[in-house]
């Protein structure tokens, strides 16, 4: 429900009234600067190389005694748009000699220059050599939607760039996550997807995007086509809505260049695995204003875990439309067909874990989980004025899946032989019944289901920057309409399919055949959503700025069911919620190279179900505080940000316990707003732009979330599958100079604390249904090398260097080892 804004906020909402056109409010990205729009143009394109033939990004390219210039993208490549004219441009970098060509610029015309070969200067071993890039406070997050450069931003962000994703050779999104502070992968439930989670809670598919639009995250991502991964931390409910406090993370995909070029590689590893890329992009016949660029990659792998294989197809074309000087439109589509053996790993015997090999599996020969997710995405973005631009946005996802396998393992044997004795308290432990024959027996029952989903979004924004009076505004006006049609067919559970045994697979005769699964229920389940949201970047003087917005989401949603045993057809049943979102934060900068900031934003969480009245349940609300400092080293080489929080998930939705006074009978499954869960913690993010052939990342987290008020669980107890303290670090080296020039190497270090699964225990109830299960704390430490020689590179991998054990266990049926020791390799070819 809405809740009243602060008046801070409703004062920090400017009126529309523009002065004269002002300076942008944010650090901008290098552009053409200032023109004359009344003169005839042309443009210069063109491409900076090292002496290894190797593309160098951030170089400044201008033409001398203008306002024209730009700098060098990932790829070395430039365009510039000037007047016709003579001119001399200027090409530089700081460690190499200044190069200057004469060049005509005739008007309506593109002239491609010849490559730009740069020289290290004669002082270039005494000065820090940068190459390229912008560092972690200076690249604004496109999922911020506004063009805010993070310094200036009251928020926490991180950003994974390309080079760093090669050199990892990441291949899952949890290989990217592991530079990422305080973001960490909870749980793999089947093995088919990542749980991700971050500051203590998990983010589901409403917060995870693809190039800014929701992508179901039920599968596991493709990689291959990512040009950065973008982490925006804390709550984004003022440009989402309805998503969890933890953050958001942005899968952007590499987009069309109008220069031809790509790569061409083959991916192998251990255990049978296989991936072959294509990359190749490039003007549509040569055109000035169609370029395209297509990734595709195909994927066949076995598993270090008995009988699990995966295979999968991808494919990634794009299209770029330069629709006159000031309109792009951009076509991006997506397609994944992803077939792959669901994998819930060794259930717990009386809450704990088993000791048997990490390959051992308990699921059929013959379960299969097969997935398509197809995407088509539009934006149009133009340039209004110099000041302003208008982007809008329409998209279509389609999510298909269908399983068929043996059901998690939850009713594993266990034996008085084995587990009498003391707890950890030193008291005795319940003996249990059964005969130690059964111990580690498992009845296999089997599950299925079908589910498809269609989700549409369109979206609409305003930005620009303008004066009101001394005040300077970069403003953001939008509104968002999206909405989901899901389906999901059950089917009968088939029990006692057959039985294994946990610790003797040859125990018993497994069955190899599948049998028919017969429909239980169809289950139609509509979202409607709407939202718009204005968000201000006052800059009251040039080292105090606030950025002040809200918010208003309304929301449908919808539910019908099929019962096929009677063909009886359930009413289609709607609830609806609306709320608003409010947002502020202050940055103080006391030095250009540092920020404090503070900030405070309020989001919401849908519930379901009904309380003691058969009414639908009010959302949830999260209060989220945050404090930091961000701070720009070195000369902008070395950026360190420390961030703290608290995140209150107030008016949590408990069921009502039978003993409870306002317990209804009526109502058994009611629930009510009854609990309380707050997150408090700490961040830390250090990130190097490549400096002297160093490239350096690293983070530290703590969190402690825990139930503070509750009717259900123990009062100061942790939620499950958080761990207090996460840690990473990734150092990498390139020789620049001598003999093995071109050869780099790295180590990545990922430290995960103590964490809890199981069954969070019950308030003041003493049951063996709700025990815990602690899993230790691990260190996973990865080796890479590579060489780059003229267009072809080859990497070598070898991750989990120490062979360290671990788990990631969901409830106390999904316990899943991590991949022991595995070595990987990529040779490619630059096009």
């Amino acid at each position: 429900m809405s809740r009243s804004l602060p008046l801070l906020l409703l004062l920090s909402l400017p009126a529309l009234t523009v002065n004269a056109a002002v300076a942008p409010a944010y650090r901008p990205v290098a552009t053409n600067g200032p023109e004359d729009d009344t003169a005839q143009k042309g443009r210069l394109n063109g491409q900076v190389r090292d002496e290894q033939g190797r593309p160098v990004e951030g170089v400044s390219v201008a033409l001398k005694g203008t306002y024209h210039g730009t700098a060098t993208d990932a790829s070395g490549r430039f365009r510039l748009t000037a007047p016709e004219g003579d001119y001399q441009l200027a090409v530089s970098s700081l460690g190499y000699e200044l190069q200057e060509l004469a060049v005509h610029v005739t008007a309506g015309q593109t002239t491609t220059l010849p490559a730009f070969t740069l020289v290290a200067g004669s002082q270039a071993l005494q000065e820090v050599t940068i190459n390229g890039s912008r560092s972690l406070n200076e690249r604004p997050v496109a999922v911020g939607k506004m063009p805010i450069a993070p310094l200036d931003l009251p928020q926490s962000t991180f950003t994974v760039e390309r080079q760093v994703l090669e050199q990892q050779q990441v291949v899952r999104l949890s290989d990217a996550l592991a530079n990422v502070s305080g973001v960490y992968v909870s749980g793999n439930t089947g093995g088919y997807q990542q749980e991700i989670s971050g500051r203590g809670f998990s983010f589901g598919s409403s917060n995870t995007f693809k190039n800014g639009v929701r992508y179901n995250n039920s599968i596991l991502p493709e990689t291959s086509s990512l040009e950065r991964l973008e982490v925006l931390k804390g709550s984004t409910a003022i440009l989402y809505g309805n998503v969890a406090a933890g953050g958001v993370l942005n899968l952007v995909t590499k987009k069309p260049r109008f220069e031809s070029g790509g790569s061409v590689g083959l991916r192998a590893g251990s255990y049978d695995f296989y991936k072959p890329m294509l990359d190749v992009y490039g003007a549509v016949n040569g055109s000035e204003h169609v370029a395209f660029r297509v990734n595709t990659t195909y994927e066949n792998s076995r598993s270090f875990r008995d009988g699990v294989k995966g295979e999968r197809f991808y494919v990634n074309p794009s299209l770029l439309f330069k629709v006159g000087a000031k309109t792009d439109f951009l076509l991006e589509g997506d397609y994944l067909n992803d077939n792959r053996t669901p994998d819930f790993g060794l259930g717990a015997i009386n809450y704990r874990i088993a000791d048997v090999p990490r390959s051992r599996t308990l699921n059929t020969n013959w379960a299969n989980i097969g997935t398509q997710q197809k995407s088509a995405t539009a934006t149009l973005t133009h340039r209004l004025t110099e000041n302003w631009q208008l982007r809008g946005v329409a998209a279509y996802q389609g999510f298909s899946s269908n399983l068929r396998s043996a059901a998690r393992p939850t009713t594993i044997r266990d034996s008085v032989d084995v587990f009498a004795g003391l707890n950890k308290k030193g008291e005795p432990n319940k003996i249990l019944t059964g005969s130690p024959a059964l111990y580690g027996n498992l009845v296999r029952s089997l599950q299925a289901t079908d589910i498809s989903e269609d989700y549409f979004l369109g979206q609409l924004d305003v930005t620009g920057q303008f004066r009101t009076g001394l005040l300077r505004h970069t403003l953001l006006v939008g509104a968002d309409a999206d909405k989901y049609n899901t389906v999901n067919v059950a089917y009968n559970r088939v029990a006692n399919y057959d039985s294994i045994n946990v610790f003797e697979p040859g125990r018993f005769n497994a069955r190899t055949s599948q049998p028919d699964f017969s429909r239980n229920t169809r289950t139609f389940s509509p979202i409607r959503r709407v939202g718009v949201y204005v968000q201000d970047l006052i800059s009251i003087t040039d080292n105090l700025k606030l950025l002040a917005g809200v918010r208003y989401s309304y929301q449908e949603t919808g539910s019908q069911q099929l019962t096929y045993k009677d063909g009886k057809l359930g009413e289609l049943t709607k609830s609806s919620d609306d709320a608003f979102s409010p947002r502020v934060g202050l940055v103080y900068q006391p030095l250009k190279t540092m920020a404090l900031f503070a900030s405070y934003s309020n989001s919401f969480n849908l519930n379901t179900g009904t309380d003691n009245t058969g009414k639908a349940l009010v959302p949830t609300l999260v209060d989220q505080y945050e404090l930091g400092v961000k701070k720009e080293l070195l000369d902008g080489r070395l950026s360190a940000n420390l961030t703290a929080y608290q995140i209150v998930n107030g008016n949590l939705a408990q069921t009502i316990l039978a003993d409870a006074a306002n317990y209804n009978s009526a109502f058994p499954a009611a629930k009510e707003l009854a609990g309380e869960v707050t997150s408090r913690g700490i961040e830390l993010d250090v990130q190097s732009k490549p400096l002297n052939g160093w490239t350096v990342l690293a983070g530290y987290s703590y969190n402690r979330t825990t139930y503070t008020k509750s009717n259900v669980y123990t009062v100061g107890s942790l939620l499950r599958y958080n761990p207090n303290h996460t840690a990473n670090a990734t150092a990498f080296y390139t020789f620049e100079q001598g003999p093995l020039r071109g050869l780099n190497a790295g180590l990545t270090a990922l430290y995960i604390g103590e964490r809890q699964a199981g069954r969070s225990a019950r308030n003041n109830v003493v049951n063996d249904q709700y025990r815990l299960i602690e899993l230790p704390d691990y260190a996973q430490l990865d080796a890479s090398v590579g060489y780059s020689l003229d267009r072809l590179s080859l990497r070598v991998k070898l991750s989990n260097l120490l062979n360290q054990l671990s788990y990631n266990v969901h409830d106390d049926n999904s316990v899943n080892p991590i991949a022991p020791r595995q070595f990987l390799t990529t040779i490619s070819y630059r096009l």
